[in-house]
């Protein structure tokens, strides 16, 4: 795995129970992978040799982030490396506008949108809105690459706005604001050989762009419109020659519609319930998937539902007493830490509870906000 972050933490201890060898390219010793894997090699992943020489000694590789070069990936595939999921499915993720296309031809609804580089494009692109709202301000610009979790992302009120972020000197994307019900995921896997997996859709709240709480499957769901959403993701999935995991962040808008805002091909935050919450967690799907194993059962336990809450670093570097505070407190709660320094509003692990049939919603909600908010805080009232 490409990548010595959290997601290659996680999907390293998937690794044992497969039995699979696993190996991180890691940019430092101190890298959440590199400090609970045995087999680290020291490197860039923005430099060829340093993944080439990584890639010779592995099966196939595969990636817990979207920033490896194109054309580094071209290049590894033209020497014969197994490179899963492949470059030209990563592309979408690479390349907004590529993948905004991408998705229209495929008949995908989406959020309006246009490759914007002036103010005049900007509030031509404003001016040009549905009918009901001919002035569609606030316009969204997203930087075409290198955003996530809410960096490249600004939503403009006005051309003074718009022109600060113009100044960036980036290439822009603008989209329209969709005034959503609320945010979606449908995470789903596929093999090499065609099989596809589709877990339960999760709704996902975001605070300041960043994920805050996973809620497994999203309550008050139709059954219709959740099938809609797997269907979809297993069409994008097959149709953008995805292998492994594909997590399709969606907009559920008033009216029931369901629009496509952002595509991930690995691990993803929206996931991380299923290490407690699904027979099968998406780390070991995404291995499954990636060595063309038979793909597991993405259901999770008869009659359960997970809350998942992500942990985000405050002001005290020293969380161990709080840690035993919360283990004590709510026995229930399972607390991951992904081996990272505290850093205010830094990811720095998530914490889980797993619901049953005579468990009420708001109730775990609230215990698994509690326990995130003590062990950033101290206090179980804050964020």
């Amino acid at each position: 795995m490409v990548g010595g972050g959290q997601l290659a933490r996680m999907t390293a201890a998937a690794a044992v129970g497969l039995g699979a060898t696993f190996r991180v390219l890691s940019e430092s010793a101190g890298e959440s992978a590199a400090l609970v894997t045995r087999d680290v090699a020291i490197g860039s992943h923005l430099s060829l040799p340093d993944i080439a020489a990584f890639a010779g000694q592995c099966d196939v590789i595969t990636f817990d982030h979207e920033h490896v070069p194109g054309e580094i990936l071209s290049e590894l595939e033209a020497a014969g490396v197994l490179v899963r999921p492949g470059s030209g499915a990563l592309r979408y993720t690479q390349d907004k506008l590529a993948m905004r296309r991408r998705l229209r031809e495929l008949g995908i609804a989406c959020p309006r949108f246009a490759p914007v580089s002036s103010l005049a494009d900007v509030e031509a692109f404003a001016g040009g809105g549905w009918p009901d709202t001919p002035n569609a301000w606030p316009v969204v610009l997203k930087a075409v690459s290198g955003g996530y979790d809410g960096k490249g992302v600004w939503v403009c009120e006005s051309a003074g706005e718009v022109e600060e972020v113009l100044a960036l000197g980036i290439a822009l994307l603008a989209e329209e604001y969709v005034p959503f019900r609320r945010e979606l995921a449908a995470l789903v896997a596929r093999s090499p050989s065609g099989q596809g997996a589709a877990y339960p859709v999760v709704q996902t709240v975001q605070v300041d762009g960043i994920c805050r709480e996973v809620i497994a499957p999203a309550p008050g769901l139709s059954p219709d419109t959740a099938v809609e959403a797997e269907a979809m993701a297993l069409k994008i999935a097959a149709e953008l020659g995805v292998t492994g995991l594909l997590a399709v962040e969606l907009f559920e808008t008033g009216g029931g519609a369901l629009l496509v805002n952002e595509l991930a091909m690995r691990p993803h935050n929206s996931g991380h319930w299923t290490i407690e919450g699904a027979r099968t967690s998406q780390f070991e799907q995404h291995l499954r998937a990636v060595l063309d194993l038979p793909l597991g059962s993405c259901a999770p336990p008869e009659g359960t539902f997970t809350v998942m809450a992500n942990l985000l670093g405050g002001t005290d570097p020293d969380i161990f007493d709080r840690y035993i505070h919360v283990m004590a407190a709510d026995p229930a709660v399972k607390v991951h830490f992904y081996g990272k320094g505290v850093r205010a509003g830094r990811k720095i692990g998530h914490v889980t509870i797993l619901g049953g049939p005579d468990d009420d919603l708001d109730a775990v909600r609230d215990r698994a906000r509690r326990a995130a908010s003590y062990l950033r805080w101290g206090t179980e009232d804050g964020d």
